[in-house]
């Protein structure tokens, strides 16, 4: 009878062994899909340099009181907006070695956080246009000058934080300048972390008399409330003053027609060999975007105490 020594090793996993990698990447929490380009006008593919918004003033009518009298014009205020276009990329490196190890395919979770930058770039170009001067011209020999959203169309922050006041402030100057649903009109309004805690403690705004009870039970602002469709956007403006220093942050309302959106080159992909960088892989896409304001009564600016 032959007796074998026992291997203490035989059971084990040794280093010897490959070692397999995750074989995908868990990709970061963040914003993945542009939130607002669906609450603006867009003007789908521009080429060129920048493309125009055109915009019009209102007529009244006139009493007639005189029989065979000299006509009267009433010639409408009418401008030229120039909108910008700009080109924006991201390139992503990606070591060959680690195709191997990782076992992974590039186009894939790398992609998906490309395509998730360029949408939130969008979103940063829509609010820019929606606070932003615009360049405007009143006549074809005349040279482009900036507009700014004028303080009437902004609500200031007041020393407190986004105030059901200041929601309703907000909805009547739409209503004041014939831009609300009574017009066809459909009203947007961004709200970031802020804004929805300050929201769901105040007691008056979350009563059922201003906010549905599945709002109340799911903790969210979604859908219509206040005249307003909530869009979710962690970048408004910030600001810091006094001491000690207070944070004062800018949300935006808006009609959709107030802001156009182009897009010269969108979302091309290059998957390419970088010899100079080791044999490296590497993903880059391009872009090009640009928007414009088109009108100042349809924007209102909401400044709040964060």
């Amino acid at each position: 009878m032959c007796i074998m020594a026992f291997d203490a090793n035989k059971n084990m996993i040794t280093a010897a062994f490959v070692q397999q990698f995750h074989d995908s990447f868990e990709i970061a929490s963040q914003q993945k899909d542009s939130r607002l380009q669906a609450a603006v006008t867009d003007r789908g593919h521009i080429t060129g340099a920048s493309f125009t918004i055109n915009d019009m003033g209102t007529i009244e009518m006139t009493q007639i009181t005189t029989r065979f009298g000299d006509t009267v014009w009433n010639v409408p205020e009418a401008g030229t907006r120039n909108a910008l276009m700009a080109d924006y990329g991201v390139f992503v490196p990606v070591e060959k070695r680690d195709l191997r190890k990782l076992i992974a395919d590039p186009q894939g979770p790398y992609l998906q956080l490309t395509l998730a930058a360029a949408n939130r770039k969008k979103d940063d170009i829509i609010y820019r246009a929606l606070l932003d001067t615009v360049l405007r011209k009143t006549s074809d020999t005349g040279a482009y000058a900036p507009v700014a959203l004028p303080t009437t169309q902004k609500i200031v922050a007041g020393k407190t934080g986004m105030t059901k006041a200041k929601l309703i402030a907000a909805k009547a100057m739409f209503r004041r300048n014939e831009c609300d649903e009574q017009n066809g009109e459909e009203l947007y309004i961004t709200y970031n972390a802020d804004m929805l805690t300050q929201i769901l403690s105040d007691t008056t705004l979350t009563s059922a008399d201003f906010m549905a009870v599945k709002m109340l039970q799911e903790g969210a602002v979604f859908g219509n409330w206040l005249g307003f469709k909530w869009l979710a956007y962690e970048k408004l403006d910030e600001a810091k003053a006094g001491e000690p220093a207070v944070t004062t942050k800018t949300a935006a309302a808006w009609c959709k027609s107030a802001v156009h959106l182009g897009t010269g080159a969108q979302y091309n992909v290059d998957i390419c060999l970088r010899r100079d960088k080791n044999n490296t892989i590497q993903i880059s896409v391009d872009a090009s975007y640009g928007a414009g304001r088109a009108n100042e009564k349809k924007v209102v600016a909401i400044e709040f105490v964060a």
